[in-house]
C-alpha cells in the first residue's frame, strides 16, 4: 500500500513537495487555504516581477534617444493594464501547476486546514464541508505573512503591507518605504521607476543588512537609490505614523534615541502612503500545532532541523515557517520541499544551506552567494578579493546598463572561490554559475580558463577570476 503524505501548504516548497513524493510514489494530497502557488505566485516573486518588469520597460522608453529611437510624447504608465497583465500572469503559472498536480495524480484540496491528534488533518472548505485526511507522513508548508508595525496597523489604502502593493490602482505621488531588505528595496525601486517621490527608513546600518549580503553590494544599492533621488535613511527608526485627510506624517528618529515619549531629535516627513516592510510572522494561526506537541521558537516559528524533520515523528516542515533561523527564500523552500519528500520516503538527504544564492531585484540587480568579505575574514580565513566592475564590459554598453560590480573571494593558498557577490545587470542570472563553481570546489584558475561567449554579461565572472591569474 502506499504511503499517505499529507501536506499543508502550495506554495513553492508545498508544490515541489508534492510532485518529488509523488514521483516517488507517495499518495499525495495537498492542502492549500488560499489559492495555489502560496506567497511566492500571488502575492511575492512573480507579481511584484510582473511589477519590476514592465518599471523596467518605463524607464527603457524614457531613454530611448540614447538608443536612437525616436518617440512622440512621453510614455505614462497604465495601471489597470499593468493589474491586468499580473492577473494574467499568475493565473497561467497557476494552471500550469494544477495541470502538473493532475499528471501526479496528486489530491488538491482548497480549505483550511487544521492538525488533530491521532496523524489525522481536518480541512474545512469554504462550503462548510469537512473532510479528514489520515497520515503516514506530514509536510508542513503553510509560510508566512507581512508582519506590521505595532503602533500602525496595516489598513490597505494608506498603510500598506508588501501585499497591498501588489494591488495599487494608481501610482502615489510620494511613499516611504519603512524596513531597507529584500522586499523594501525591491519597491523602493519599482515605485520611483513608476514615478512615485519614495523615501527609504531603515533602523540599521545600511540597506540591505542581511548577514549573506556584502557590505560593498548595500553601498552599491544605497548610491544607485540617490541617483533615481530616492532619499534614504539609515540607522532611523519609524516610531509615529499620523493619518491625517491630507496624508500621512511620519515620524522618524535615530534608532538609538528611543526612550519614553518622543524623540528630541525627530524629523516629520510627509507622504501619501507608507509600505511596511519590516519583516514577515509565521502562518501558523488556527493550524492545530499544538495538538500534536510540535516545537516552536519563541516568535511561533517552527523548529526543524537540516532533514527538515521536526521534534514530531514523521512531520516535517519547509519554506518561511521555518523563519530567519534558516533562509526565508523561494528558492530555498524549493528545494527544503523535495527534501522533506525525499525523507519522508527514506532518502536521508540534508539541506545544504551555505548553497542558497540570495537573489534581490533591485535596479540593478544584487545576487550573493557564499561567504562575505566580512566573513571570510571574522573566520580568520587569508583571502584575496577581486573586483570587477560591469562598466568595463561591452555587453554592458551595448544594453545600457553599466553601473554594477563583482566582488570574487577566494581562498588565497589555493584559489578555491568562497565568495561571489554582484550588483548589475540579470545578477540574479548571472550568480547560478558562481554557485556551481563553489559546490564543485571550483578555483579561480579553473573560472578564468573557462571560455564565456563574447559578448555576453557572463564574462564579467570570468574577468574577475582573471584579475588574480593574469593581474590584469
Amino acid at each position: 500500500m502506499a504511503m499517505k503524505i499529507v501536506i499543508i501548504g502550495a506554495g513553492p516548497g508545498g508544490y515541489a513537495a508534492a510532485v518529488r513524493a509523488a514521483e516517488l510514489g507517495g499518495e499525495v494530497t495537498l492542502v492549500e487555504g488560499e489559492r495555489i502557488g502560496g506567497t511566492c505566485l500571488n502575492r511575492g516573486c512573480i507579481p511584484s516581477k510582473v511589477m519590476k518588469t514592465t518599471a523596467e520597460m518605463l524607464e527603457a522608453f524614457q531613454r530611448a534617444r540614447e538608443f536612437g529611437i525616436k518617440t512622440a510624447g512621453s510614455p505614462q504608465i497604465d495601471m489597470p493594464g499593468l493589474m491586468a497583465r499580473k492577473s494574467s500572469v499568475i493565473q497561467t503559472q497557476a494552471s500550469g501547476m494544477a495541470a502538473r498536480l493532475k499528471h501526479h495524480k496528486i489530491v488538491f484540496l482548497q480549505g483550511q486546514a487544521e492538525i488533530q491528534a491521532g496523524r489525522n488533518v481536518l480541512v474545512r472548505k469554504a462550503d462548510g464541508a469537512v473532510t479528514n485526511l489520515a497520515w503516514d507522513r506530514l509536510i508542513i508548508a503553510t509560510g508566512s505573512r507581512p508582519r506590521p508595525l505595532p503602533f500602525a496597523p496595516f489598513d490597505g489604502r494608506r498603510i500598506l503591507s508588501s501585499d497591498h502593493i501588489l494591488e495599487l490602482t494608481q501610482v502615489p505621488e510620494s511613499i516611504a518605504v519603512i524596513g531597507g531588505g529584500f522586499i523594501g528595496c525591491e519597491f523602493a525601486f519599482i515605485l520611483s521607476a513608476l514615478g512615485a517621490r519614495v523615501t527609504v527608513v531603515e533602523e540599521l546600518s545600511r540597506l540591505l543588512p542581511i548577514p549573506a549580503v556584502d557590505e560593498t553590494c548595500s553601498e552599491i544599492i544605497q548610491r544607485e537609490m540617490r541617483k533615481r533621488k530616492i532619499a534614504v535613511f539609515v540607522e532611523q527608526r519609524a516610531h509615529q505614523i499620523l493619518v491625517e485627510d491630507s496624508g500621512i506624517r511620519l515620524g522618524i528618529a535615530p534608532a538609538g534615541s528611543f526612550g519614553s515619549g518622543t524623540p528630541a531629535d525627530q524629523k516629520i516627513i510627509p507622504v501619501e502612503m507608507v509600505l511596511i516592510c519590516i519583516g514577515r510572522q509565521p502562518g501558523t494561526e488556527g493550524l492545530g500545532l499544538a495538538n500534536i506537541g510540535l516545537a516552536v521558537d519563541a516568535k511561533g516559528w517552527v523548529v526543524a532541523d537540516n532533514k527538515m524533520a521536526t521534534n514530531v515523528a514523521d512531520v516535517y516542515a519547509i519554506g518561511d515557517i521555518l523563519g530567519p533561523s534558516k533562509i526565508m527564500l523561494a528558492h530555498a523552500a524549493t528545494a527544503e520541499g523535495i527534501i522533506a519528500a525525499e525523507n519522508a520516503l527514506g532518502d536521508g538527504r540534508t539541506m545544504d544551506y551555505d548553497l542558497v544564492p540570495s537573489a534581490i531585484f533591485t535596479m540593478p540587480e544584487t545576487a550573493d552567494i557564499g561567504l562575505t568579505e566580512v566573513q571570510a575574514r571574522a573566520a580568520g580565513r587569508e583571502i584575496q578579493v577581486d573586483r570587477f566592475l560591469f562598466r568595463q564590459l561591452g555587453k554592458a554598453h551595448v544594453i545600457g546598463q553599466i553601473p554594477g560590480e563583482i566582488k570574487l573571494i577566494s581562498n588565497k593558498a589555493d584559489g578555491r572561490i568562497l565568495g561571489v557577490h554582484m550588483v548589475g545587470p540579470h545578477a540574479a542570472d548571472l550568480i547560478s554559475e558562481a554557485v556551481l563553481a563553489i559546490k564543485t570546489g571550483c578555483t579561480v584558475r579553473e573560472l578564468a580558463e573557462t571560455i564565456h561567449p563574447h559578448p555576453t554579461l557572463s564574462e564579467a565572472l570570468m574577468e574577475a577570476a582573471c584579475l588574480r591569474v593574469h593581474g590584469s
